[in-house]
């Protein structure tokens, strides 16, 4: 049985596409996931889907959801009786195999990238990041309406996917691949306009492509965008990076 998070939530077994539909459903089952190998408190799943107004039946509505889980997990679990869904200490605790959780196997990649990095193996970090990054098919748990717990979890998801998008931008730079990442970047600076690093990188790969007039324009944009929206002027090294490139013509 394999779990996607890192987009819409899913859950195949072989073939088999069999996603909860329910909503709240689908959120005990993201929270779950988000804790998996530890013991989620019930109050901690009433107040995620009820968000701190339950209704009188939410306990009985509770373990109706987790059966109907549990159940659809004995119908899937293969030789080692994972996934397994078991009531513990007044909570649930979810056990699901090695390489079940996308986000599990995401990060355990970017953190094997960081490692190849720091050994100075550039393209290699560059191609496990790349393998990462393909784990994503869209904004983490998109399609679950998400309580205070599932909120944080989601962020910190996304925050750990920009992360994974700047070292492999740093690994292919190290790798010398300045002039194949510009496109790249110029749509990052969009999506992340805000993020300053991204206009750092790509003033960089524009000005070592011998692009400097474009270079010196991307440092003008994000001053403008920094003005505008935060009343803030680019940082101390975004302006060394603006002198050395004026210094260069």
């Amino acid at each position: 049985m394999r779990f996607q998070v890192l987009g819409t939530l899913e859950v195949q077994d072989g073939p088999r596409r069999i996603t909860p539909n329910a909503p709240k459903q689908r959120s005990v089952l993201a929270l779950l996931l988000s804790a998996a190998g530890e013991v989620v408190p019930t109050e901690v799943l009433t107040e995620e889907l009820w968000e701190g107004r339950p209704p009188p039946s939410a306990r009985t509505t509770l373990q109706t959801y987790v059966y109907q889980l549990r159940k659809q997990f004995v119908r899937s679990a293969g030789p080692t009786g994972l996934p397994r869904l078991v009531t513990k200490h007044g909570g649930y605790l979810l056990v699901i195999p090695d390489g079940a959780l996308d986000a599990v196997d995401f990060e355990r990649l970017v953190t094997s990238a960081r490692e190849l990095l720091r050994e100075g193996r550039a393209d290699d970090a560059a191609e496990t990041l790349g393998r990462a990054l393909a784990l994503w098919h869209g904004p983490a748990l998109a399609d679950v309406v998400t309580g205070p717990r599932l909120a944080i979890y989601r962020t910190r998801l996304e925050e750990l996917r920009v992360h994974a998008i700047k070292l492999k931008i740093e690994a292919r730079m190290r790798a010398g691949q300045h002039q194949e990442l510009i496109g790249e970047l110029k749509e990052l600076t969009t999506v992340y306009e805000l993020d300053e690093w991204f206009h750092l990188k790509l003033m960089e790969a524009l000005s070592r492509a011998g692009r400097r007039h474009e270079a010196l324009e991307v440092y003008q944009r994000l001053r403008r965008i920094l003005h505008r929206e935060l009343g803030l002027e680019p940082s101390g090294e975004m302006r060394e990076l603006q002198r050395v490139v004026l210094a260069a013509g």
